[in-house]
């Protein structure tokens, strides 16, 4: 089983840019679709971005596309968030999540379908 641990989150000012890092622990990384969620006050958990167990394939929630993109290194069994143009209502907890769905079923947009999750790490966006 993977242990999920976040980095690289921070204070930034709108424009700015901040990536974040998702370490896990475990020999079988390759075979989960990784996932990024976030969670503001007073609001539900919501997907960022998922991608696939090779890389090859990613999708994300309209309000990122074209500002933030998610990569992997299975070598170094690593998911990370590059973010860019940061803006105010960016600023939030975000979560690495894994899954062990396939990523041709679709299944990878809602929290209920990943069984591994991360602490959390506070990214906060000022005006």
């Amino acid at each position: 089983q993977l242990h999920l641990v976040e980095s690289g989150g921070g204070l930034v000012q709108a424009g700015g840019s901040l990536r974040l890092s998702c370490a896990a622990s475990g020999r079988t990384f390759s075979r989960y679709i990784m996932g990024w969620f976030r969670q503001a006050p007073g609001k539900e958990r919501e997907f960022v971005a998922a991608i696939s167990w090779s890389g090859g394939r990613t999708d994300y929630a309209d309000s990122v596309k074209g500002r933030f993109t998610i990569s992997r290194d299975n070598a170094k069994n690593t998911v990370y968030l590059q973010m860019m143009s940061l803006k105010p209502e960016d600023t939030a907890v975000y979560y690495c999540a894994a899954s062990r769905n396939s990523y041709s079923s679709g299944d990878y947009y809602s929290p209920n379908e990943y069984d591994l999750w991360g602490q959390g790490i506070q990214v906060t966006v000022s005006s």
